[in-house]
């Protein structure tokens, strides 16, 4: 049923009536507009001090009439094309109460976005008459993007009907054409918006371009709570949708979690893609997940939090292009019901259910040669992958990124005094790391909980280490990882200005530099130092007929001392404490001396 749509609060039932007729508006086919279309839109306009847009196919068919406040009109997204980098085969006209035919940063934004044969705007003066006609083409594409010619201000006695039909003919081919290949897919265009603080829309601001979006506009408003149908507010929400189509965005990102609700109430009112702030953390997961484990815990924590999400999403399940928020399991395995989404999570959990039990058969086979473990641990992007580099020659990705890396990875190193351990690189915490992704990288985590040190690497160029320090022992304690000894470290310092003091914020904290080396000396001993403090020295005579036993001692700890005599070696080595015991139990017969540590 022909409705009128958009903001028709306090029309009239006689108005409504005469502005569905304009329905039945007829085109002859080489008619951009008619005349009589052009002066009834006018006069509405006009009577309700709103913006009126008709949407047109080139048919001459009236698909859609929609009323708007005095300086907006949703722009729907209405197409008949055959793909989505064709015109739609839709034209917008629309009028201006107050007189200007000039198109708007809003009319150009909407025509690009949503790829109209031509957008035209009628200005209104303030007793009805049409004071002018102006539009606009899309043409050959400039980096990846289609150009816009726009036209003169026309009188409505001279408009070029015909002229601007062939103008939708030849926009239609040119907008084929130009360095497309240039940039093949570019940019998303994100808008930020957050209720929380200014310190959280600028790592949404990071996040954002971790995950290859354009930032190019951000909005804050400061709520003791959110909005239960559209997080900020309607009036808010309505202020978006014009900010979005000016500054022709492809999505808004909210820093904190939506309701499926807020979402689809959002994604109605705005016309754009509407994520949060999770699903955007997830997305990048799924973009640096290299190992099969880590492709399926992400695919797990998505389809978690998206299960709840996906009855009347809205643009969510109808999206075909992808992007942001999108990467992962799919559209096509997030269309599917709530029984098959449980089936799903049941095989991954299988599948990573037997991927945990070989981890532990590796942990427990480097417990049996009682090589320690050594996590680093901190907040997101504060250069733990260089600093395994560094140390161990690693070669694993690193970039100024967040979450840059996702993957565990461990690495031997040796210690000058003798010895070894195994440093693991684990995946970066954040604030507001969602609940689904510590669960489904909870057996990732157990590095953490079930090493024997933990570095917890700090930022110290970063005036919000404090904060981000914070996090990080939340996060440690939500994973149970808060009872082994740790040994603070401040990263960057050669970023520090010559004569300025790091910030004081974590007193006895190794300063270092993983980019230049400075420092790591000192981190070696202290990790030395940490390690050494569970170990045991015995002393041992170990006859000469026994000398394999010298082969184990030197195998599972550091000989400090080695002495031989009459009757056979004695040694005195040092141990780690679950060594020293399986010694004792062994070669109890050879132990001369035991101190305990």
């Amino acid at each position: 049923m022909q409705e009128v749509h958009g903001n028709i609060t306090g029309i009239r039932d006689s108005q409504l009536a005469e502005l569905k007729a304009l329905y039945d508006c007829p085109f002859e086919w080489n008619e951009y507009a008619p005349r009589e279309l052009i002066q009834e839109l006018a006069r509405h306009s006009c009577a309700l001090n709103r913006e009126i847009a008709v949407y047109v196919s080139r048919d001459g068919d009236v698909l859609d009439v929609t009323v708007g406040v005095i300086d907006s009109v949703p722009l729907l997204d209405l197409h008949l094309r055959r793909n989505s980098k064709r015109l739609s085969c839709v034209r917008c006209i629309h009028t201006h109460p107050g007189g200007s035919a000039q198109l708007s940063d809003v009319d150009i934004a909407a025509l690009r976005s949503l790829m109209l044969d031509s957008m035209c705007a009628i200005g209104v003066s303030g007793d009805g008459h049409v004071t002018g006609v102006s539009a606009a083409f899309l043409t050959e594409r400039v980096n990846g993007l289609p150009g816009v010619e726009i036209t003169d201000v026309y009188p409505l006695k001279k408009l070029p009907q015909e002229a601007w039909m062939r103008e939708i003919e030849l926009s239609d081919q040119r907008v084929m054409q130009g360095d497309e290949g240039a940039i093949t897919e570019p940019p998303e265009k994100a808008v930020l918006v957050g209720i929380d603080s200014e310190k959280s829309l600028d790592e949404l601001a990071a996040l954002a371009e971790s995950a290859g979006a354009q930032v190019v506009g951000r909005f804050f408003q400061k709520r003791p709570k959110p909005d239960t149908a559209t997080f900020v507010g309607s009036g808010k929400a309505q202020q978006l949708q014009l900010d979005a189509q000016a500054l022709e965005a492809d999505l808004v990102i909210f820093d904190d979690e939506l309701t499926g609700a807020q979402t689809r109430n959002l994604e109605e009112i705005i016309g754009v893609k509407v994520i949060d702030r999770t699903t955007l953390i997830l997305d990048i997961f799924a973009q640096r997940a290299q190992s099969g484990e880590g492709k399926l815990q992400v695919q797990l924590a998505q389809l978690k939090y998206r299960s709840g999400r996906l009855i009347g999403q809205g643009l969510i399940l109808s999206r075909l292009g992808g992007g942001i928020g999108t990467r992962g399991p799919g559209e096509s395995k997030l269309e599917i019901d709530r029984r098959r989404i449980r089936e799903q999570i049941t095989a991954l959990k299988r599948e990573l259910d037997t991927l945990q039990k070989q981890r532990q058969l590796r942990r427990r086979n480097r417990e049996k040669n009682l090589i320690p473990i050594v996590s680093l641990v901190g907040y997101t992007n504060t250069g733990k992958s260089t600093l395994l580099n560094t140390m161990t020659g690693a070669g694993v990705y690193a970039e100024n990124k967040l979450f840059a890396t996702l993957d565990a990875v461990s690495r031997r190193v040796e210690l000058p005094d003798g010895g070894e351990f195994l440093l693991v690189d684990t995946v970066g915490f954040i604030s507001k790391l969602p609940h689904e992704l510590v669960e489904a990288f909870k057996s990732t985590l157990e590095e953490a909980a079930l090493s024997d040190l933990l570095v917890i690497v700090s930022d110290a160029a970063s005036p919000d280490t404090p904060e981000q320090h914070r996090v990080v022992e939340e996060v440690l304690s939500q994973i149970g990882a808060d009872t082994q000894p740790r040994i603070d470290v401040l990263n960057k310092s050669d970023l520090i200005p010559a004569g300025e003091e790091v910030l004081p914020i974590m007193p006895g904290a190794l300063r270092i530099s993983a980019k230049t080396g400075a420092g790591l000396d000192r981190l070696l001993a202290a990790i030395a130092g940490e390690l050494r403090k569970k170990e045991q020295q015995l002393t041992l005579l170990v006859p000469f007929d026994r000398y394999a036993v010298m082969g184990e001692l030197r195998q599972k700890g550091r000989v400090i001392e080695e002495n031989y005599e009459d009757t056979g070696t004695r040694v005195t080595v040092m141990l780690p404490g679950d060594a020293a015991g399986q010694i004792a139990a062994r070669y109890g017969d050879l132990i001369q001396k035991r101190v305990e540590s």
